[in-house]
């Protein structure tokens, strides 16, 4: 079995693979500093609650975006596994062509979101659209190049900022409005989060799709925690909730040859 985690600024976003089939998924708070300690034992702990044998994780494939977390993952991984993890990093083979000025600060979460994309989908201009703490977007070729893409707050942290920010605005739950036109605050909050984060994706693919691929229609994937917020939209042509961890199962086979 393969362990895969997405350690994000919000969730460490985990999978567990045999062979090609997923067969568990956690979440838990990347917010506050763990110990290489607590770490370990959570990871032992999710696994042993969901049926599965700790002693059974053969390979461990980790993205990060989180600098600080990583020594105390990598230290995790060797003490209760005694597996030293592959870190999805500069350097290391994606099958991608990363065209960016700096492919070294491009996110690892975002290469491995591209790899599993284009496993899905070769041959394929491709969008994706990653809705987490914040909203992605990457623009691929056909023939793998990776181009660049976009970065904006995510629909989570534009609700934050606006209750921080303001005296009296209040949080809100995220949720798909039933109109634009709010009656009330709350509503009115709602409309604007979500027809603000709507309407900069619909901007931003149209552009990307002139800019990258001469108007021709992309595929259009979308992944990540809000992505479903948007399914009724029709911005995008499929969701696929793993995609990262797919990615990093499939980073893992092109460095291990597994």
């Amino acid at each position: 079995m393969i362990l895969c985690l997405d350690v994000g600024n919000t969730n460490v976003f985990g999978g567990v693979w045999k062979g090609d089939k997923i067969t568990l998924r956690f979440r838990y708070a990347s917010k506050n500093t763990h110990t290489s300690d607590q770490t370990g034992l959570f990871l032992r702990q999710v696994l042993r609650e969901n049926g599965l044998d700790p002693t059974q994780i053969k390979q461990i494939s980790i993205c990060s975006v989180v600098p600080n977390l990583d020594y105390s993952l990598r230290a995790a991984c060797r003490k209760y596994f005694s597996i030293d993890p592959f870190f999805l990093q500069a350097g290391v083979k994606t099958g991608l062509k990363i065209q960016t000025h700096n492919p070294q600060e491009v996110g690892a979460d975002l290469i491995a979101t591209a790899i599993a994309a284009v496993n899905f989908y070769p041959k394929k201009n491709l969008i994706i659209i990653d809705m987490g703490t914040a909203t992605t977007l990457c623009a691929i070729t056909a023939d793998k190049r990776y181009l660049g893409g976009s970065i904006m707050p995510g629909i989570r942290i534009a609700m934050e900022s606006l209750q921080s920010g303001t005296a009296k605005l209040p949080t809100v739950e995220i949720l798909e409005p039933k109109a634009a036109i709010g009656r009330n605050t709350v509503d009115s909050i709602q409309s604007g989060l979500y027809f603000s984060h709507l309407g900069a994706i619909r901007e931003l693919c149209a552009n990307f799709t002139k800019e990258a691929f001469h108007n021709e229609k992309p595929v259009i994937v979308a992944t990540g925690g809000f992505s479903y917020l948007f399914q009724e939209a029709k911005v995008y042509d499929i969701i696929l909730p793993d995609l990262v961890l797919d990615g990093l199962r499939l980073a893992l086979q092109l460095n291990y040859e597994l």
